[in-house]
């Protein structure tokens, strides 16, 4: 392995840096993690690998699976679903839609059912409409959830019923909550809505950030006797977003004020500014047997940090790249990692990958650079 060190190209834009990182605050909460979109960076974490029931908060994953097979067409708003006697039963104090028996409804109805009320009833409805019943659809919320990269989590149901082997994590639902706001935002708009009627029946949405804090526009809540009160919230200022994951409060109005203080700390406390813009060189590096002697390395995305407020110039990076590196390469393809370290400290790992092609040369080239390889 090769190991470039970036000077000036790099510090030059890099944002404002605190001395050491912030401590992890003291919230009346058993867990929690806060989740820059913008960065895609996790800035704050505590027992954020511990699983978890995570209860309503696994209707997120229902919503992630609905909303795919409405892109995919599996699915449309206007479809009129008849609930089955399965979807329909009652277990223990659930919150519920009120739908009926030989009553249709449609998918957009259930859809806002399970957002906005939460609904029991309108969550297992919808499993049945994309996967014909909700074991299966279980089945496509773990294939998802795999893709996520959600690696401590696995569902057993739609509606987060307590089941053995039903658990997540604050960190597995940090990255759940921020893919369902970037692969679906036309979709998480209904996240915002506060009240919704069916069946003559006026329900609010229990996250109260959305009355409290303007910036707020989402997610999930849940409670149970055992985990306590949780919520989930993704607050929007100017061009950044947060998402906060707060886990097992003791009281209903401790998990909206937690988890207002969690966001309030990260815009307070961090900022994400450009590293580099998509495809911008960050460095050329050696390529052995191409068409080129170098080949030009960055980014796939424009690239972001979220750093700490404050002093400038502590960080450093060091790019780490495959050697010896063989063509041909393709744009697009991964050739190394840039490591970032804070004071001195290991901060953030980024994958590094060509952003152009280079080919593979003739055969007499070729040659002479497996004879040079040998002295390398």
């Amino acid at each position: 392995m090769k190991i470039l060190r970036l000077l000036s190209l790099v510090l030059c834009c890099l944002p404002a840096l605190a001395q050491a990182l912030p401590d992890n605050p003291k919230l009346a909460a058993k867990h929690y993690a806060l989740y820059d979109l913008t960065s895609r960076q996790m800035l704050l974490e505590q027992r954020a690998n511990e699983r978890i029931a995570p209860a309503s908060l696994t209707k997120l994953m229902t919503a992630y699976v609905v909303f795919g097979a409405l892109e995919q067409g599996k699915i449309s708003l206007g479809q009129d679903m008849m609930p089955t006697s399965y979807a329909l039963r009652l277990q223990n104090e659930e919150p519920r839609m009120f739908l009926e028996v030989g009553r249709e409804v449609t998918v957009e109805d259930l859809i806002q059912g399970l957002i906005v009320q939460s609904a029991n009833d309108a969550a297992r409805v919808l499993a049945e409409a994309v996967a014909n019943h909700e074991i299966a659809f279980a089945d496509l919320m773990n294939a998802q959830a795999k893709r996520l990269g959600m690696n401590n989590t696995n569902f057993k149901n739609a509606t987060g019923v307590p089941e053995d082997q039903h658990y997540s994590t604050a960190h597995d639902l940090a990255i759940l909550a921020a893919a369902l706001i970037n692969d679906f935002p036309k979709q998480y708009a209904m996240y915002a809505v506060r009240e919704f009627k069916y069946n003559g029946i006026n329900q609010f949405n229990r996250n109260r950030l959305l009355w409290q804090d303007p910036y707020v526009d989402g997610m999930q809540t849940s409670y149970t006797e055992g985990e306590g009160f949780s919520l989930i919230a993704s607050a929007k200022r100017d061009e950044r977003r947060l998402v906060s994951v707060l886990l097992g409060a003791d009281k209903e109005n401790l998990r909206s004020t937690e988890s207002q203080r969690l966001l309030n700390l990260g815009f307070k406390d961090f900022e994400s500014k450009m590293l580099y813009r998509k495809d911008q060189a960050i460095s050329s590096i050696r390529i052995w047997k191409g068409t080129e002697r170098e080949i030009k390395v960055g980014f796939r995305a424009d690239t972001f940090i979220s750093t700490p407020f404050s002093e400038h110039n502590k960080l450093t990076a060091q790019l780490e790249t495959k050697q010896p590196l063989i063509a041909p390469v393709n744009a697009g393809q991964r050739v190394g990692t840039l490591h970032l370290s804070l004071n001195g400290q290991k901060y953030l790992d980024l994958p590094v990958f060509a952003t152009e092609t280079v080919s593979l040369t003739n055969v007499f080239s070729r040659g002479v650079d497996a004879i040079r390889l040998l002295f390398e």
